[in-house]
C-alpha cells in the first residue's frame, strides 16, 4: 500500500463525496465476498488480529505482542500471514536464516524470530499446514475482512490518533469495510495510543458496547536518542507517527524520509540517506520492519527503533485470552498451566 492519502484524516469533504459510489461498489463487493464464502475451520482455536482502516493501524506489534503472551501461557502458538511484500505464496514456514524480506516479507520474519510463522496468500492453506504442524492455537496477522478461515476471536487493532479516519470506505476514506459491520463481527477492540491520554468516557464511547485494551506503545532503550540529530526514514504505513515518536523521545530530526508501505529499498537509495545523515552530521534510523528491507551489506550504520505494547490493563486482557489458550491447551499438545 501506497502512504495513506492526507484526506482521509480530515473531516469528509468534496473528494471524499464524489468517492463515496465507488466506496459502496467496494463495501458490497466485501459483503457478497463474505456471504458466499465457505471457510475452513480448524481443530484448534483462531485468533484474528485485524483493523479496519488501511494500514498504519499498529496490528503486527499487537500481534506479536499476543503471540508471546500466548506461547508464554504454553500454547504453540503458530502465526499466519499473508507475507505482504514477498515473493512465495506458501504455505510456507518461515526461516529467517534462509528467507529474506523479498521472500517472505518484512512482518512475517518479525514473527519468525520469536514464534513459528508461516506465509500463506490463501490463508486456509496456511491455517491447514499450520496445524499439521503441530500448533494448538493459530493467530491470523490481518485477514479480518479475508472469509477464508473461520475466527474464533477477532480483535481489531485501532489506532488512538487516527481512529477511522473520516469514516468513509476506500477510495474517500480508510475503511476497508463499513464501520458498524466490521464492529458486529469483532470480539474486542486494541486501542494502541503512544501516551496513555485517552479518557475512559471516550474510550467506551470508541468500543460502542465491545471490550476496549488499550495499549501504549513504547520505544525500547528510546533514551539514547534524547538530544541526538537524527536522519529519520520509514516506509510502513503512517512514517509520521514512527517520526513523532522521535520526537517524543527529545531527537532533533534534521530530516524525514517516508516511503510507500513495505518499500523495498534499494542500495543506490540506502547510500544517498548515509550521504544526507553525514552531510547533516546525524545519526541514520528507522523501524524494526523497515532495516529487513534494507538491503544487508547496506545496513552498518543504520540505528533501530525498538518497540514495545504495554498494556494498561494486562489482566483484562489476560482473562480475555484465557478461554483460548485453556482449549489450546486441552487439545493435548501443550501441559503448561495457563495461569500467570
Amino acid at each position: 500500500m501506497r502512504t495513506a492519502p492526507a484526506f482521509w484524516a480530515r473531516p469528509a469533504g468534496v473528494l471524499a463525496d464524489f468517492l463515496l459510489p465507488i466506496g459502496a461498489m467496494w463495501d458490497t463487493a466485501g459483503r457478497v465476498r463474505q456471504a458466499l464464502s465457505r471457510p475452513y475451520c480448524p481443530p484448534v482455536p483462531v485468533i484474528c488480529v485485524g483493523n479496519l482502516v488501511a494500514g498504519g493501524a499498529g496490528k503486527t506489534p499487537v500481534a506479536a505482542a499476543l503471540a508471546s503472551h500466548l506461547a508464554a501461557q504454553g500454547a504453540d502458538v503458530h502465526v499466519v500471514a499473508r507475507g505482504y511484500g514477498g515473493r512465495l505464496a506458501g504455505p510456507s514456514r518461515v526461516d529467517p536464516a534462509r528467507h529474506d524480506a523479498a521472500a517472505v516479507g518484512d512482518e512475517a520474519l518479525l514473527h519468525a524470530a520469536c514464534v513459528p510463522c508461516w506465509v500463506a496468500r490463501d490463508r486456509a492453506a496456511g491455517a491447514r499446514a499450520a496445524v499439521a504442524a503441530g500448533a494448538d492455537l493459530i493467530l491470523l496477522d490481518d485477514g479480518f475482512q479475508n472469509p477464508a478461515v473461520a475466527k474464533t476471536r477477532s480483535l481489531i487493532v485501532v489506532d488512538a490518533a487516527y481512529r477511522f479516519g473520516n469514516g468513509r470506505i476506500i477510495p474517500g476514506g480508510p475503511l476497508r469495510e463499513g464501520l458498524a459491520r466490521g464492529l458486529a463481527r469483532a470480539d474486542a477492540l486494541v486501542l494502541l495510543e503512544t501516551q496513555p491520554e485517552t479518557n475512559p468516557a471516550d474510550i467506551v464511547k470508541i468500543g460502542r458496547g465491545l471490550p476496549v485494551f488499550v495499549g501504549v506503545l513504547a520505544p525500547l532503550a528510546g533514551r539514547r536518542f534524547a538530544g541526538s540529530r537524527l536522519l529519520a526514514f520509514a516506509g510502513i504505513g503512517r512514517p509520521e507517527k514512527f517520526f513523532a515518536m522521535l520526537r517524543d523521545l527529545g531527537a532533533v530530526l534534521v530530516g524525514t524520509r517516508a516511503f510507500p508501505d513495505h518499500y523495498p529499498f534499494r542500495a543506490a537509495q540506502i547510500a544517498q540517506l548515509h550521504r544526507d545523515a553525514e552531510r547533516g552530521r546525524a545519526r541514520l534510523v528507522t523501524t524494526a520492519k523497515d532495516i529487513l528491507r534494507v538491503p544487508p551489506e547496506m545496513r552498518a550504520g543504520i540505528e533501530v527503533l525498538e518497540i514495545e505494547i504495554c498494556w494498561v490493563d494486562p489482566a483484562a486482557l489476560h482473562e480475555f485470552l484465557r478461554p483460548l489458550v485453556i482449549s489450546a491447551l486441552g487439545n493435548g499438545r501443550s501441559s503448561a498451566n495457563p495461569d500467570p
